[in-house]
């Protein structure tokens, strides 16, 4: 399996933002040229995240997914505000690769099959915010609402629901680590590699090209950052032959 690269484009108000646990948030860029940068970088997959479309309970905002889909030669997925399978094909309509869902799917766990159902397996990614609580089986909880909101839910057991569904990408991304750049959450991983079949994403926490590395060590298919990116700290076409020279399989 080729490990991919997946710069995040995290949405607020139709500019690019990121914030540090899921707070503090400050702009990054226009989503077009950001778009367009990573493509020319060497970006294999690009995420578009309406990180405040659940909260203020709208839809995606769709003008800025098709701006975007102009601009875009790889694969996107695009994720915040899809609430049912309709709101999530009007995103694939707009041009959007693959939809995320999390919030929505967490609430309404027949969507995911109506949207498999509907849109296809490979269009669908469920994705998990999760934060560390050890009074859970996994160590780990599920959050709702962009991270706002404790469930009281087992992380990896939700995953294992997801993977039953038929679902072929889970993103989950770890609240505790999430823009801090010490590191991807690779406890989280490794339990959820080992509990589904599902491609996993490493999200949230990474710093330096050591943590990539370590991340596809952990079994993540798809390394997503956001920061090191925007503010170039990491350039993709640096990070791809620090991981091809480290043994990793990365499409150059």
């Amino acid at each position: 399996m080729t490990v991919r690269i997946m710069p995040c484009l995290d949405m607020q108000n139709g500019r690019v933002v990121k914030g540090v646990q899921f707070v503090d948030i400050r702009d990054a860029g226009d989503p077009v040229e950001c778009c367009r940068a990573y493509c020319e970088a060497g970006a294999d997959e690009l995420a578009l995240l309406d990180i405040t479309a659940t909260v203020e309970g709208r839809a995606t905002m769709l003008d800025v997914v098709r701006q975007v889909s102009r601009a875009a030669t790889v694969p996107f997925t695009v994720g915040g505000g899809i609430s049912d399978a309709a709101s999530a094909k009007a995103v694939l309509d707009a041009g959007a690769d693959k939809v995320s869902t999390s919030s929505a799917a967490f609430r309404k766990p027949a969507m995911i099959a109506e949207m498999i159902k509907e849109l296809g397996e490979d269009r669908v990614t469920v994705a998990i915010d999760a934060a560390v609580n050890p009074s859970l089986p996994s160590g780990y909880e599920v959050y709702v609402d962009g991270g706002r909101t404790p469930t009281g839910a087992d992380a990896v057991e939700w995953a294992k629901t997801v993977d039953g569904f038929g679902v072929k990408t889970i993103l989950p991304t770890s609240k505790t680590t999430d823009g801090v750049k010490t590191g991807y959450d690779l406890d989280l991983i490794k339990r959820l590699k080992s509990a589904v079949s599902a491609e996993i994403v490493a999200s949230g926490g990474a710093g330096t090209m050591e943590h990539f590395y370590e991340a596809a060590q952990a079994g993540a298919d798809i390394l997503l950052a956001a920061s090191v990116f925007h503010f170039n700290i990491i350039s993709i076409p640096e990070l791809k032959k620090y991981l091809k020279e480290k043994g990793i399989n990365i499409q150059m």
